[in-house]
C-alpha cells in the first residue's frame, strides 16, 4: 500500500468504525470487488477496531487476529502460466491438496473474525478432490468467501454442483483471451470451452434456484499480445453471463529471469502495472506493507507465511499442522521476529525485495471493473447470505 492510500484510509476511517461499531456493517472494496457485510459479530467488530489500530502501527505483536486470510487449497495446477510460480517450476514444495480436517480446524478457529478469505494461492483450487467439504465447512462463517480458477473443469458436474451448494461469493474466472489461440499464449494449456460452458450453466442454476452467489467474476488480465482485444472483452462478458468484469495489470513475481515478464508488458501506459525506464522497472519509495501485519497466507501443508510472495516459505510463522492453533503461530515470538524484519529491513528478504506489490502506483491490481448488469462502472453492493 502507497503512503498517500494508507493516510486517505485513515482520513476516512471514523466513519468506517462508526458503521462498524455501531450498525455492525462494512462496505468495503476487495480488489475492486465491492463486498457488503452486514449484522456483523460483535467478536469482527471489536477485532476490526483493534485490526486498524495494527494498520496505524504495524505492530510486530498485533493486537487482532486478522481480518483477511489467504487459504491454499491446492499448489498444483492443470496450466502451465510462464509467469507463475507453479507454471515455471520455481515452486519446491510437495504437490498437495490441504486436508479438510485441517481447513475446518483453521476456519472454526479463525472464521469468527475474518471479514474476507481468498480460498486460492500458488495453485488451481478447483483440483481439490473435497473441494465440495471445503465450500461446505467455508460457508459455516459469515464472511466474503473469493475463489480464483483458471476455469478448466468448470464442466464438472461435481465441481459445478459444489459452486451451487456452497457458494463463495465471488468466483473468479481468470480469461486473458476472448479465444483460444489468444488464451492460450498465457494459460498454456487451456481451452476456453470448459470454461465458458461452466459459467453459463452456473449462472442458468443460479437463475433456477433463485440465488446471487456465486457472483461470476471475469479478469481479464491485459498484455502485449491480448491488448488488441480490449474493446470486446466487456461484450464478450456479457454474452457468457458474467456478473462483473475487472481488468487486471500484469505483477511480476520474483525475478525476472530471462525478460519474461518484460516482454509481456503491454504497450499503453494505463495498462502497465509498473513505470519503466528502458527495460528496467522503476523502483518506488513510499510502499508501506500491511499483509504481515494483517493478511497472512496459509498453505496447503498448514504453514503459515507473512504473506503468498513468500511461495517456497523461506520465513514462515510456524505450522498449524499436528494439532498446532493458528493462535499458537500468529501470536509465536517466530511471527513477532518476521514481522519486524520484513517492517525494519524489508531490504534484505529476497520476497521482500522482489514484492510485485511495491513498485505499483496504486494498491489494486486490477485497475478498471465493470457491473455487467447495468453495464457501468462497477458500484453494486453485494448482499452475503
Amino acid at each position: 500500500m502507497r503512503s498517500r492510500e494508507r493516510w486517505e484510509n485513515l482520513i476516512q476511517s471514523p466513519k468506517m468504525l462508526w458503521n462498524v461499531l455501531f450498525r455492525a456493517r462494512y462496505d468495503y472494496s476487495f480488489d475492486l470487488m465491492p463486498i457488503h457485510l452486514k449484522q456483523m459479530s460483535v467478536a469482527k467488530r471489536i477485532n476490526f477496531m483493534k485490526a486498524c489500530l495494527n494498520f496505524i502501527y504495524r505492530r510486530t505483536n498485533p493486537w487482532s487476529w486478522p481480518v483477511h486470510m489467504q487459504i491454499e487449497l491446492t499448489n498444483y495446477c492443470n496450466l502451465r502460466c510462464p509467469v507463475c510460480f507453479v507454471g515455471n517450476s520455481e515452486l519446491k514444495r510437495k504437490p498437495l491438496a490441504m486436508d479438510p480436517v485441517l481447513f475446518e480446524r483453521l476456519i472454526d478457529e479463525v472464521g469468527p473474525y475474518l471479514l474476507t478469505v481468498s480460498l486460492f494461492a500458488w495453485g488451481e483450487p478447483l483440483l481439490h478432490p473435497q473441494l465440495a467439504d471445503i465450500l461446505r465447512i467455508a460457508d459455516k462463517h459469515c464472511m466474503a468467501t473469493i475463489l480464483s480458477t483458471n476455469g478448466q473443469n468448470l464442466d464438472d458436474e461435481s465441481v459445478l454442483n459444489a459452486l451451487i451448494n456452497h457458494p463463495p461469493t465471488y468466483l473468479i474466472v481468470a480469461i486473458d483471451g476472448v479465444t483460444n489461440e489468444t488464451n492460450r499464449l498465457f494459460r498454456v494449456g487451456s481451452k476456453l470451452e470448459p470454461v465458458l460452458a461452466g459459467v453459463r450453466r452456473i449462472a442458468a442454476m443460479k437463475r433456477q434456484k433463485g440465488l446471487n452467489l456465486p457472483l461470476l467474476h471475469m479478469r481479464y488480465m491485459v498484455m502485449k499480445h491480448n491488448q488488441h482485444e480490449l474493446s470486446y472483452i466487456q461484450k464478450f462478458a456479457i454474452e457468457n453471463q458474467f456478473d462483473l468484469l475487472t481488468v487486471r495489470t500484469l505483477s511480476i513475481c520474483g525475478n525476472d529471469r530471462g525478460g519474461i515478464h518484460r516482454k509481456l508488458v503491454p504497450d499503453e501506459e494505463q495498462f502497465k502495472a509498473y513505470k519503466y525506464e528502458g527495460n528496467k522497472r522503476v523502483h518506488l519509495k513510499g510502499f508501506v506493507c500491511q499483509h504481515a501485519f494483517s493478511y497472512p497466507t496459509v498453505f496447503a501443508d498448514g504453514t503459515v507465511v507473512a504473506c503468498s510472495e513468500d511461495y517456497n516459505a523461506q520465513m514462515p510463522y510456524g505450522s498449524i499442522a499436528h494439532n498446532t492453533s493458528f493462535k499458537d503461530v500468529w501470536f509465536s515470538k517466530q511471527a513477532v521476529e518476521v514481522r519486524k524484519s520484513i517492517r525494519n529491513d524489508p531490504e534484505n528478504i529476497s520476497f521482500c525485495k522482489n514484492c510485485s506489490y511495491a513498485d505499483r502506483p496504486i494498491s489494486t491490481c486490477s485497475i478498471l471493473a465493470f457491473d455487467l448488469q447495468g453495464q457501468k462502472n462497477c458500484t453494486m453492493p453485494i448482499p452475503h447470505r
